[in-house]
Formats: C-alpha cells, sequence, structure tokens
C-alpha cells in the first residue's frame, strides 16, 4: 500500500493541472477578447514610445 500512498499526491496535482490549463483555455476568446486585445495593444503602444522618446535629462 505504499505504493499508492506515493503515486496519490502527484496523480492529484496532475488531475488539478489539467484542469487549469482547460480552464484557461476555455476562457480564452468570448465577448471580452476585443476589450483585452485592446488593453495589451495600449500596453505595448505605450511601451514602444517609452522607449523610443528620446531623454534630455542625465545625459
Amino acid at each position: 500500500m505504499d505504493y499508492v500512498s506515493a503515486l496519490v499526491p502527484p496523480v492529484v496535482m496532475a488531475v488539478f493541472f489539467v484542469g487549469l490549463v482547460v480552464t484557461i483555455i476555455k476562457s480564452q476568446g468570448g465577448p471580452n477578447k476585443a476589450k483585452e486585445d485592446a488593453a495589451v495593444d495600449a500596453a505595448l503602444a505605450r511601451a514602444e514610445s517609452a522607449k523610443q522618446a528620446p531623454r534630455s535629462e542625465g545625459v
């Protein structure tokens, strides 16, 4: 019976991990996809503009 107690924790963690992955995949897209994409695009644009802006302070 030692093998059962040794296998239970990895099996339980694997089941929860698979459930997490399935939940993440199912939650992608949907009605909020456009809003999420717009938020990511705005954040990327801010980061890009901050990287390209010349800094005149502390040359």
